[in-house]
């Protein structure tokens, strides 16, 4: 499995565009999202840990999934995140970990998965009865966020609509969206949304 953050890794949490767009999609999940001390919590598409080093005292326990082993080695150095998040450097879509989860949160890490319903299926599949997803993404945009170079981009955002209509498919209700952010990217605006829904 080849890491395709193995060098932004080194400076991504000094990049002030990333910590821009951590920290408001961070408060939106606080404002969303029912956190609670006994909350397990997967953390898809972790990176450095941005944002869950904002939830970790919120919750009984994280782990913190990502196929980056450069990215999840940034994030098990920082001394806030001793003893309270697990990494586990594993593509959940081929390899299911054994174990259930009250929530799981992610932050723009959807458009780096080619098959969207297959990763909404497994998120289904790692939630427990009842458990939550908040979910932060690109809206539909036209491709000019990322550089045209930029490897491991499967798409150009989500259309919101479309979305609810697939998390419907995989057994989640109260789907509710809300825009997290809006990205000025030289000029030009970006928004984010964040989709909180629960499994059925």
């Amino acid at each position: 499995m080849t890491d395709l953050f193995k060098e932004k890794a080194r400076d991504w949490d000094v990049n002030e565009m990333v910590r821009e767009l951590s920290s408001a999609v961070g408060s939106a999940m606080m404002e969303h999202v029912p956190f609670d001390k006994e909350m397990r919590v997967m953390d898809f598409g972790a990176g450095t840990g941005l944002i869950s080093s904002k939830v970790a005292p919120l919750v009984k326990k994280i782990v913190a999934v990502d196929t980056s082993e450069a990215m999840l080695s940034k994030l098990a150095a920082k001394p806030e995140m001793e003893g309270r998040v697990e990494i586990l450097c594993r593509d959940i879509t081929e390899r299911p970990i054994d174990d259930s989860f009250d929530l799981i949160m992610s932050a723009m890490a959807m458009h780096h998965v080619r098959d969207t319903a297959r990763l909404i299926e497994s998120f289904a599949r790692h939630l427990k009865p009842g458990g939550l997803i908040a979910l932060a993404d690109l809206d539909s945009e036209d491709g000019t966020f990322h550089p045209a170079d930029m490897e491991g981009i499967f798409h150009k955002g989500f259309d919101r609509d479309e979305l609810r209509d697939l998390l419907g498919r995989h057994g989640f209700g109260s789907i509710h969206f809300h825009t997290a952010h809006i990205v000025n990217k030289e000029g030009k605006l970006f928004p984010l949304f964040l989709v909180t829904a629960r499994k059925s």
